[in-house]
């Protein structure tokens, strides 16, 4: 039979050469692995706060969002009724022009009429 040739293989857990030997942890190492722990739970802590507010923040631009909708929809009708005033603005003044228009005619025909006839015409100021 031939001889057998062992090799060690490396293993984190058991040492560096796998022989099943575990270097005690210096207190070094032990308070190291406490601050890392430490330190992970704050950031853990750290993250689901910002997550939090990531949340709120999303909420209120959602909230903002329909109140902007809801601006947008109220300027909308505001111009639509602005339009319409400004219509019936003009279509008054329009209607108004049109009075004043016929009533000088009528003025001015009435004082031609007075001045056929030999009447005279007394001058308002």
């Amino acid at each position: 039979m031939a001889p057998a040739i062992g090799i060690a293989i490396p293993n984190p857990v058991a040492g560096k050469l796998g022989l099943g030997f575990q270097r005690a942890a210096s207190a070094a190492q032990v308070a190291e692995a406490e601050e890392l722990r430490r330190r992970n739970l704050e950031l853990e802590r750290e993250l689901g706060d910002r997550k939090s507010r990531e949340a709120e923040m999303r909420r209120e631009l959602e909230r903002t969002k329909e109140r902007l909708a809801a601006a947008e929809e109220a300027e909308e009708r505001l111009c639509a009724q602005l339009g319409e005033l400004e219509a019936e603005a003009i279509e008054q003044a329009s209607e108004y022009n049109r009075r004043i228009k016929m009533l000088s005619d009528r003025l001015a025909e009435a004082q031609r009429r007075i001045e056929a006839s030999g009447g005279t015409i007394l001058a308002v100021d």
